[in-house]
């Protein structure tokens, strides 16, 4: 009975025409897409990873059945460690401690005691690594991050550590780098900087009375 009223249902032809429109419209905003140059799409079948879209005009099968996420290669982020720029809050956006004091007190090769703070900008190398392999990316690179400075600082003196920050940054970053491939991050280190690097407050008037005591012995010899 239902399929005798709906053959018998008559649609307007300007109606008609409409529906066929929306139609269209729905199913072009659904199935094509445009990736910026300098990202690609990652494409996902009913949640299962698929393919990797290109920059420029795109088509995955519409309605949901695949979706789109675009992941910049591009763009540099950044992340301090020991200090925090204006306006940063961390804590409310990786639910982790960000305490800058504890985070830049290291323990230098001479078991001094340094402030050693820093900078690491990196970008999205591998777009599938980034949003498969790991739950926490950007929790994850900061843990890994301070784990490869307080290596390499462990293996400095305390004057290194404050007259040689270069070169330290440039081994924390090889260090930082291969503990980011082996964790499959996707992620590529671009440069890791260091801030300036001193002793504590409480400890810098023995620190300069240590450092004018050798000035005195090289000079009386």
């Amino acid at each position: 009975e239902f399929l005798k009223q709906l053959k018998n249902l008559k649609i307007p032809g300007g109606m008609f025409i409409i529906l066929i429109v929306i139609l269209v419209i729905i199913l072009g905003t659904s199935s094509f897409f445009t990736i910026e140059s300098g990202s690609v799409g990652v494409i996902q079948r009913l949640g299962k990873y698929t393919r990797i879209a290109l920059p420029g005009p795109n088509f995955k099968l519409p309605f949901g059945v695949e979706s789109v996420t675009k992941v910049s290669q591009e763009k540099v982020e950044k992340e301090e460690f020991g200090f925090r720029s204006e306006g940063a809050d961390l804590s409310d956006r990786l639910g982790i401690d960000t305490d800058a004091t504890n985070t830049s007190l290291m323990l230098t090769g001479g078991l001094n005691v340094a402030l050693v703070p820093w900078i690491v900008q990196y970008r999205v190398k591998e777009p599938y690594d980034y949003l498969f392999k790991v739950k926490n990316v950007r929790g994850l690179l900061r843990d890994l991050s301070e784990a490869s400075m307080r290596l390499v600082v462990g293996d400095r003196s305390i004057n290194e550590v404050i007259s040689k920050r270069s070169e330290i940054a440039n081994e924390a970053e090889k260090v930082l780098q291969e503990e980011l491939d082996k964790a499959e991050t996707g992620l590529l280190v671009v440069n890791v900087e260091l801030k300036r690097t001193n002793v504590p407050d409480p400890v810098q008037p023995s620190f300069n009375e240590v450092n004018q005591a050798v000035q005195e012995k090289e000079k009386l010899i």
